[in-house]
């Protein structure tokens, strides 16, 4: 797997927030990461983010940043654009001792499968990742009929952290030929989880924000409107 931390990383960063250690031979033994990163370790590598709480998020010429809100207004998570394509990336609380990708990804091709779609496994950039296409429903316009279900090329890509998880689906060209997705999955590859300290559930989402200026957009918008881009 060419992403993820080594053990001494792990302990680092834990320590770090507080954290008490457990057992040596509880630990993941990773290999060295190159992105995407732990707040912990992170590098200094100039790249302006914008900060979603639990994500930092590269801000790439060429892409457009929208956020995920649910009925209550609740930031789940956010979309980057560059082109037809699109990068959507959640983050989630998962165990130290053991990563949960490999379980995520059996349950996405399970649930891709009941839906009529059809995902598998290949190596990737970021490891062991699902390709194949997904069954969607194209949003539906001011008086027309609900559109029929459409075949969308995807690709879910996924990296175990300390204590967290992170997915990125990616759609469109980006899901079909290299060239098209290089920018995204350098976008994925530059994220910055911040993780915090609380103890949560096991695949609950981290809690995501808006920054200030997209938060007073948002709650200055007429009900029923999109929500801003940061």
């Amino acid at each position: 797997m060419p992403f993820g931390r080594r053990r001494n990383r792990i302990d680092r960063s834990l320590r770090e927030r507080g954290v008490p250690p457990e057992p040596q031979h509880k630990v993941r033994e990773v290999e060295e990461t190159t992105g995407p990163w732990d707040s912990a370790d992170a590098p200094d590598d100039g790249v302006a983010r914008i900060d979603l709480g639990s994500l930092r998020l590269p801000a790439i010429p060429g892409t457009e940043l929208r956020v995920d809100v649910n009925a209550q207004q609740k930031v789940i998570g956010a979309t980057l654009r560059y082109g037809d394509s699109l990068l959507q990336v959640a983050v989630f609380a998962a165990p130290r001792a053991a990563g949960i990708w490999d379980d995520v990804r059996a349950d996405l091709a399970r649930s891709a499968s009941g839906q009529g779609g059809h995902l598998e496994e290949v190596d990737g950039p970021f490891g062991p990742e699902l390709a194949g296409f997904v069954r969607a429903t194209p949003p539906a316009q001011a008086g027309q009929p609900a559109a029929a279900p459409v075949r969308r090329p995807a690709r879910f890509v996924g990296v175990d952290g300390p204590r967290w998880f992170l997915r990125g689906m990616i759609s469109g060209s980006a899901a079909e030929t290299p060239e098209a997705a290089a920018a995204l999955e350098q976008a994925f590859r530059q994220i910055v989880v911040v993780r915090g300290t609380a103890p949560m559930p096991v695949r609950e989402p981290l809690p995501l924000t808006l920054p200030p200026q997209a938060a007073a957009q948002l709650a200055a918008r007429p009900p029923g409107t999109p929500p801003p881009g940061p």
